[in-house]
């Protein structure tokens, strides 16, 4: 689902287009726990939006079980080792910082060997067969650290069966790692409306989606998803009609998304909106190394977060699952 936006200065699951919130675009450096605490800002935030694979360097990493991945340190000199897919860092001071080897990963989990614990134990082994084949083949995209991880997508297939979920909502696909997770749980006749502007990726995980047997689930429709939830919003007979919905797009337009898809979930129904804790950079301090993208993003997260915890209409959730997630389940 994830793709582009010229208006944009990062790789981002983009649907909508941005909208003025009132927030300054202009933030304060923030820290991104996908590179070592010690890395140089300068090499961080260098990117060309025209070229994608130079907008988000480090992204093009192809999983391996077992593999060593070097980190960059300050003073420019690092070493690797790799032990059973963990992979260490140590830089010239002798401190060693590692971090995890699932490609596209978004844990929030200090401990390397925890997140790879809770992989190789509860994930792997319980992987239907179908989104392990799409997550490999989506580790090799050049972006690919927008799929949704292996953890979150068990949660999200758990999840969508104890609410006995049937007419679901997604926006922002990518090569559709959690549409396929959600087609997977639903009833035969279960509906998903998946949206994303980029339907070029969406067909590199098709095929596979077609092989498991779920794409008569699925209606997929390229494009902003603005205009379509504003005509669904003017035509009442789409009110209160999902049972779940996920979003996982452009973060500057998370309110907006909220202003609409609060009339268009039943009441008891729940919303997913993914990485609500924005690679930590949540409580990051100010001087904190950066990536341009995540500093660009992450007033409006902070701004969204904030808003939802006001929200009468809902109970909420988050979670640090993934790179945060938080529940939405209307109430009023």
């Amino acid at each position: 689902m994830c793709c582009f936006d010229s208006n944009l200065p990062t790789p981002n699951r983009v649907v909508g287009r941005s909208s003025s919130t009132g927030l300054n675009r202009t933030s304060t450096s923030i820290y991104t726990p996908y590179v070592a605490l010690n890395t140089q800002v300068s090499s961080l935030t260098t990117f060309n939006p025209s070229n994608k694979r130079n907008a988000f360097p480090s992204v093009n990493r192809k999983k391996t079980g077992n593999r060593s991945r070097k980190l960059m340190a300050l003073n420019g000199e690092t070493k690797t080792e790799s032990t059973n897919g963990e992979a260490k860092t140590e830089s010239k001071n002798g401190e060693q910082v590692s971090r995890h080897q699932e490609v596209g990963h978004k844990s929030l989990l200090q401990s390397d060997a925890l997140y790879q614990y809770i992989l190789e134990t509860s994930v792997y082994p319980r992987e239907p067969e179908p989104m392990k084949e799409l997550r490999e083949v989506t580790a090799k995209h050049p972006w690919n650290i927008m799929t949704t991880s292996a953890d979150e997508g068990q949660f999200l297939n758990m999840l969508l069966k104890l609410v006995n979920a049937k007419n679901t909502m997604e926006i922002g696909v990518f090569t559709g790692y959690s549409l396929l997770a959600t087609a997977l749980a639903l009833p035969d006749d279960g509906k998903i409306l998946a949206m994303d502007i980029n339907r070029e990726n969406y067909e590199m995980g098709l095929p596979i989606i077609e092989k498991a047997g779920v794409a008569h689930k699925i209606e997929f429709k390229e494009g902003p998803a603005m205009p379509i939830l504003d005509e669904m919003i003017a035509d009442e007979k789409y009110h209160g009609t999902f049972d779940f919905i996920f979003v996982d797009a452009d973060k500057d337009n998370y309110i907006n998304y909220h202003k609409r898809l609060i009339d268009l979930v039943k009441v008891g129904g729940l919303i997913g909106y993914d990485n609500t804790l924005w690679n930590g950079s949540v409580v990051s301090p100010p001087d904190a190394p950066m990536r341009k993208y995540v500093r660009y993003y992450r007033d409006f997260v902070l701004e969204f977060n904030k808003a939802l915890s006001a929200d009468a209409r809902i109970e909420i959730c988050m979670l640090p699952v993934g790179d945060g997630i938080t529940l939405c389940r209307r109430i009023k």
